[in-house]
């Protein structure tokens, strides 16, 4: 009798093949000049889910959207059993060699057992684990108890347009009992961790004017308050000596740590610990001190000064005063943080703190989202855990992630329970050179989505 493990253990060489060709397409959403490779990739996609035996399989744009999505639909359990929705993201970060890569950043290389490539980890590698894990599922001889959808996002990278209009039009079509997300990391090569929690984002940009050009500091220095000056003044201002956000009312409805989640969390410290030193690698770590590592990382929130920009910076000396500086800055936001209160709070406290001698200017940035919290004990999470026993020989532990994935929040409006199913790690260096996946993780994702749909289907 033909098993989905049996099938994906014999097809292991195609399915890295398979993985490979995706890899190879530049589905680069943040810039136009993709837009084609984008495309072709979505009808690649489009095309496997009709030949592995999907019911269904379109791409989809919206009139709002620049970039398609693929939603592949497979029916067979029957109307009365539950629906499986999972969602992964196909567009990548832009990668030149010049950014540091040792091999070509389009052309999957294999060096000891590590997968070297654009999007090797964020995030064909989910797209692919997922989708073989589907096709194993339909080749078997008993098919899945569960119905499927699948959904893959071609502008992740670049804003999501596409995606939330589509649910905000078409909630019915995304429907489901579980929502698997795929995208983000687990702990280590060997030891799986299942996210509970996301942080939540805002941003805004800081401008800060004086004179009304580009003055000769010879002329005028000493009379002008510099605007790089300023803006360095107002910016040192935003936290305290041991790291905390000085902002009032920044912190008032933050969610304080549960037992639970302090118990929880010490087990990801020493694994944290080991990825600081080996990928951050920075003198010494800085922070709140009474909160452990994984605390600060992912349930703490922060506001991070992302750039500063102004004056004079090219080769050589220009003796300026420059008329104005700006700054980009971001929050990442915990549970039960709202982003436009925290928003104004930042705001006024900048406008506070400025000093006359200069005109400050808040520019609200283009995206911002709540943080996330799953049930650690609900049924979705659950079935992840055993998968992931299944597919690592190990239990996970769980963690609160520092980043966000907004596209949870449109998850929670269609479907009844979300879980966070993750394959790659932390250090495998997503939207940096030399993004790189170990091969067993690839195969690892596989069993564990395998599994997630038999112990969803059973009921257990």
């Amino acid at each position: 009798m033909s098993t989905p493990y049996a099938f994906a253990h014999a097809n292991r060489a195609r399915f890295l093949e398979e993985y490979q060709q995706l890899l190879r397409i530049r589905t680069i959403s943040t810039q136009p000049q993709h837009a084609q490779d984008v495309a072709r990739a979505a009808e690649w996609l489009r095309e496997m889910m009709l030949r592995i035996g999907m019911t269904s399989a379109e791409v989809i744009l919206m009139p709002q959207g620049r970039c398609p999505l693929v939603l592949g639909e497979w029916n067979g359990a029957g109307a009365d059993a539950p629906t499986v929705l999972i969602y992964s993201h196909y567009d990548v970060q832009p990668a030149e060699v010049a950014d540091g890569w040792h091999t070509q950043p389009f052309e999957p290389t294999i060096i000891d057992e590590r997968l070297y490539c654009r999007g090797a980890v964020d995030s064909k590698l989910h797209v692919m684990a997922n989708m073989k894990a589907v096709e194993s599922w339909l080749a078997a001889d008993e098919k899945p108890a569960v119905n499927l959808r699948v959904v893959l996002e071609g502008e992740e990278e670049s804003g999501s347009e596409n995606i939330n209009a589509f649910i905000a039009a078409h909630p019915e079509r995304l429907a489901a009992d579980i929502a698997v997300v795929s995208d983000g990391a687990i702990l280590a090569p060997e030891q799986p961790s299942l996210t509970y929690g996301l942080r939540g984002a805002l941003a805004l940009e800081l401008e800060v004017h004086a004179p009304v050009s580009d003055l000769h500091s010879g002329h005028w220095g000493g009379s002008v308050h510099n605007p790089l000056q300023a803006l360095c003044e107002i910016l040192a201002q935003l936290h305290d000596d041991d790291g905390a956000v000085s902002v009032p009312g920044f912190y008032d409805d933050v969610a304080p740590l549960t037992p639970q989640d302090r118990q929880l969390l010490q087990q990801v410290e020493p694994f944290l610990q080991a990825e600081w030193a080996d990928v951050v690698a920075a003198p010494g770590q800085w922070g709140e001190p009474q909160y452990i590592l994984p605390e600060r990382l992912g349930a703490r929130p922060t506001l991070e000064i992302n750039g500063m920009i102004g004056g004079y910076t090219g080769p050589g000396m220009k003796t300026v005063l420059p008329a104005k500086a700006s700054a980009k800055i971001t929050c990442r936001l915990v549970p039960h943080q709202d982003p436009e209160r925290v928003m104004r709070c930042v705001v006024e406290h900048i406008e506070n703190i400025a000093p006359p001698t200069v005109r400050v200017t808040v520019l609200p940035g283009d995206f911002g989202a709540r943080a996330v919290l799953l049930d650690v004990d609900g049924a979705a999470m659950r079935a992840a855990s055993q998968a992931y026993t299944h597919a690592w020989g190990l239990q996970p532990v769980f963690e609160r992630s520092g980043g966000s994935v907004p596209i949870c929040f449109g998850c929670m409006e269609v479907a009844d329970e979300v879980v966070i199913m993750s394959y790659g790690l932390k250090s495998g260096r997503a939207h940096g050179p030399n993004e790189n996946i170990y091969l067993q993780n690839f195969y690892n994702g596989i069993e564990a989505m395998i599994k997630f749909i038999e112990v969803v289907g059973a009921g257990e």
